[in-house]
């Protein structure tokens, strides 16, 4: 009885000790099986991370074996157009001194010539030659010529001249203008007075009777010195045949009036008196439309009024262009009438009007 009531009174102790026991055994089991399941885990990622390492390389492995085949074969097919490009350019270029070497024999040969052109140009040169000499002996005689015929005038101009002036010949008695005693050799003009013949009295008549016909031919009209031409006929009303314009349309175009250009039309201080007229405009045009009141105080307060050619709607009013009297009565200050205390002025009436160059008013 005794030992079982000991063994009661353990019960309450052994079934807390079992119950710690199985705690510290689930405790433990679970431990376990979380660190197994960790290395479980780490093994298996390692075993995954090396498998994809694995397929990485396999991977870079195929690419670059890919990427060589391509590139081998794309630098294959640029080495062949390359070799290509270089052959034609190759025969392009013999193409091409073939070509110049044959063109060059073509123009040489049949075209300029260089032998014949040397020879044509040698036989130009010796044609120049002569031609220039012949040119300069043609000048020379033509000078030649001309100094005799210069020669020739003067003296038929000294002859005639001596034939005028016989009169002057030297006498016996009396000596002439030209033999001066205190010359050693008497003038040459003495001499050619002594060859000269005088004029006789019929040939002077007869030559002032030329003269005077020759002034009057030249006093008289046209219509005597040159001889009238019969008019034309008509031209009928049919037309010519052929590209003919018609009679007036040619005359109209032949007789139209000058259309002067727009720079001799325009003046040259057109813009400068362009810039006048606006200013003048300007100060004509400034005119408020409020009337004046003297010491009162009623307009500080209004707002600023804008001028009548820009504030109207109906455009720029006349006064002060034309008139200058305020035609709205309603706003006068008085009631009677403006009055003049001072004589007007005459430049002011003149305000606007034309003169002409006597400086009239027109």
């Amino acid at each position: 009885m005794a030992a079982l009531a000991r063994l009661q009174g353990r019960l309450q102790g052994q079934r807390e000790e079992y119950f710690h026991r199985n705690r510290a055994v689930d405790e433990y089991r679970k431990a376990e099986h979380n660190a197994a399941v960790r290395i479980q885990s780490w093994f298996r990622g390692c075993r995954v991370r090396a498998y994809i390492r694995y397929l990485n390389k396999m991977m870079i492995i195929i690419q670059k074996w890919w990427r060589g085949y391509q590139g081998r074969k794309y630098f294959r097919k640029m080495v062949e157009t390359a070799y290509f490009i270089m052959k034609m350019n190759f025969y392009n270029e013999m193409a091409v001194r073939i070509q110049k070497r044959w063109r060059g024999y073509y123009i040489r040969k049949y075209i300029h010539n260089y032998y014949a052109l040397k020879k044509y140009l040698e036989a130009i040169s010796v044609n120049n030659e002569i031609v220039r000499k012949e040119l300069e002996e043609f000048a020379e005689m033509k000078e030649k010529e001309k100094e005799k015929k210069d020669l020739e005038r003067e003296e038929k101009k000294k002859d005639h001249q001596a034939r005028k002036m016989h009169y002057l010949l030297s006498t016996e008695q009396v000596a002439g203008v030209y033999n001066s005693p205190f010359r050693q050799s008497p003038d040459p003009m003495e001499i050619r007075l002594r060859k000269a013949r005088p004029f006789s009295l019929r040939q002077q008549q007869i030559k002032k009777h030329l003269t005077d016909e020759i002034s009057d031919c030249s006093t008289c009209t046209s219509a005597l010195t040159f001889p009238t031409m019969k008019p034309l006929p008509p031209i009928g009303g049919q037309k010519p045949q052929g590209p003919f314009r018609d009679t007036a349309e040619v005359l109209q175009q032949r007789y139209k009036p000058l259309e002067p250009t727009l720079r001799v039309a325009t003046s040259i201080n057109s813009l400068e008196k362009a810039r006048e007229e606006i200013k003048r405009e300007e100060w004509r045009n400034r005119i408020n439309d409020n009337k004046f009141l003297p010491f009162s105080s009623c307009h500080k307060n209004q707002e600023y009024d804008p001028l009548i050619h820009t504030s109207s709607k109906y455009g720029q009013m006349t006064y002060g262009i034309k008139h200058f009297r305020e035609e709205h009565h309603e706003k006068w200050v008085a009631n009677k009438d403006f009055e003049t205390v001072l004589s007007s002025i005459d430049l002011f009436d003149k305000f606007g009007q034309t003169y002409s160059k006597a400086g009239q008013i027109v």
